[in-house]
């Protein structure tokens, strides 16, 4: 539900794609034309609607964070998505930025561990046929609905699975966020036959997803 008049509600997103997109690289024209029309407020819950367009994560819950607009913006920049993509999403939340790429994407596969989040997800994407809502833990990604043009993972992680890296085929693109050494920032890659790597191409803050912490070094 609204908790402002529309004038107000497009003025605060047109400001969110005039001073955080446009002015930080997110220059992908279709992208653009997707965050300056989609309601955010519609996604991210009704206590943080008057939040929805600031340059913030916002609280979600199970302890889990919406994504900024510049960070998501970015990752989907980087993505390159077309229109005949097949995208897998990893961290659906509210089902924003499965809206998002479901205007620049031909298909969207959306994965989302909590419950109460997947089904909000459901809820607000349902006006969106090119987009599926699978309730499944966040590393195990859609094998199901595999092999995938595009991975997007709105979120910071320490170590992508194999699992998920699997699920593209060969030349697809990959980008996620990345937590370095307790920093995070937004990193992209292409799956190959050999293999893929993330290389990092702008120190954004981004919210870390749970599940996604690297093993640790047994130690006397």
């Amino acid at each position: 539900m609204d908790t402002s008049t529309p004038s107000v509600t497009e003025h605060a997103r047109h400001a969110m794609v005039a001073s955080q997109l446009r002015t930080t690289a997110v220059n992908d024209a279709r992208v653009i034309a997707a965050m300056s029309t989609i309601p955010r407020e519609r996604y991210v819950g009704e206590a943080n609607a008057e939040m929805a367009y600031r340059d913030r994560p916002l609280p979600l819950p199970g302890g889990r964070q919406q994504n900024t607009p510049l960070a998501t913006g970015r990752l989907l920049t980087e993505a390159a998505i077309e229109p005949t993509d097949k995208v897998l999403l990893i961290g659906a939340a509210g089902g924003y930025t499965a809206a998002v790429l479901a205007e620049i994407a031909a298909t969207v596969v959306a994965v989302e561990e909590d419950a109460v989040l997947a089904e909000r997800a459901r809820a607000n994407l349902a006006d969106w046929p090119n987009v599926t809502v699978v309730e499944a833990s966040l590393k195990a990604g859609a094998p199901d609905h595999a092999p995938f043009d595009a991975l997007v993972v709105d979120g910071a992680v320490e170590e992508l699975p194999e699992a998920l890296v699997a699920q593209v085929h060969a030349g697809g693109r990959i980008v996620s966020g990345v937590v370095d050494r307790g920093v995070a920032k937004l990193a992209r890659g292409a799956r190959s036959t050999n293999g893929f790597a993330l290389l990092p191409f702008a120190d954004i803050d981004c919210v870390v997803l749970p599940g996604f912490a690297r093993p640790r070094a047994f130690t006397f």
